[in-house]
């Protein structure tokens, strides 16, 4: 239960933006980051006035691999796609960040420059802070710095074995965890996904990923529409999957995805 400031024997005109589960912004929408959602109501209250609200739209490059880090986002709507990118132009998904977690992870370990191209997969919204701004806040919130610590920890994890999994699965296993994975973090069965986003996030051929897409729907797992993947059938969905996701499952056990 968090703080609700009352005066005597008058009403309140409107919840408190500090309770649990009902906090807000700067601008009142409600927050919905699962970390900022968890934090002591002393720590939300110090970060509350530098979070910025932002659209985040499908496509938006939040930060590129090797350059510094200017804002950190934590995110209400949307996925954002952790993205290593060749010389020659190819590039492979290696993580996802809903609202369970953080974007800018470096930051939270003292860190100043991305690892990974940081790109808006699923469009959505969500609140940033100046990445300065919250390597001092983190000096005074012990309990934001041990939930950005253990996410740190548990992505790298998931990294590994995203990395595994790309290696030694097939495509069409790989097509499964990958939209279980996408589904947590969206909370909603409609995935605004093409073949081609598919294939460059798979690392593999488009043509691989149209036969593995219609594998999966041929199962009634899927409905692949224009420019959208609607599971139908998780269950099945997760059975079609290899391992990897039940891993990963695991390690995010304390993240609020299980």
């Amino acid at each position: 239960m968090g703080i609700i400031d009352v005066i005597p024997d008058k009403p309140a005109s409107r919840p408190s933006p500090l309770r649990s589960g009902m906090r807000t912004d700067a601008s009142g929408k409600p927050v919905k980051s699962v970390i900022l959602l968890s934090l002591p109501d002393r720590e939300f209250r110090l970060l509350r006035s530098h979070l910025e609200p932002v659209e985040l739209p499908q496509h938006l490059i939040l930060n590129e691999a090797g350059d510094k880090i200017h804002f950190a986002y934590f995110l209400n709507e949307g996925m954002t796609s952790l993205v290593v990118v060749t010389h020659d132009g190819q590039s492979v998904e290696v993580g996802l960040v809903g609202r369970e977690g953080m974007v800018g992870m470096p930051i939270a370990v003292g860190l100043h420059r991305g690892s990974f191209r940081a790109i808006m997969q699923i469009g959505g919204a969500g609140l940033r802070i100046r990445s300065e701004i919250l390597e001092e806040c983190l000096h005074s919130t012990p309990d934001l710095r041990l939930k950005l610590s253990r996410y740190v920890l548990v992505h790298g994890l998931q990294v590994g074995q995203v990395a595994a999994c790309n290696r030694l699965h097939e495509i069409r296993q790989r097509l499964a965890r990958w939209l279980l994975m996408c589904q947590d973090r969206v909370d909603s069965p409609l995935l605004r996904l093409t073949h081609e986003f598919l294939a460059q996030m798979l690392g593999t051929g488009r043509p691989s990923v149209s036969l593995a897409v219609a594998a999966l729907e041929q199962g009634g797992m899927i409905e692949n529409l224009r420019g959208t993947v609607k599971i139908l059938n998780r269950k099945q969905l997760e059975l079609a999957s290899c391992e990897c996701y039940g891993i990963i499952q695991d390690f995010n056990g304390g993240l609020g995805l299980r």
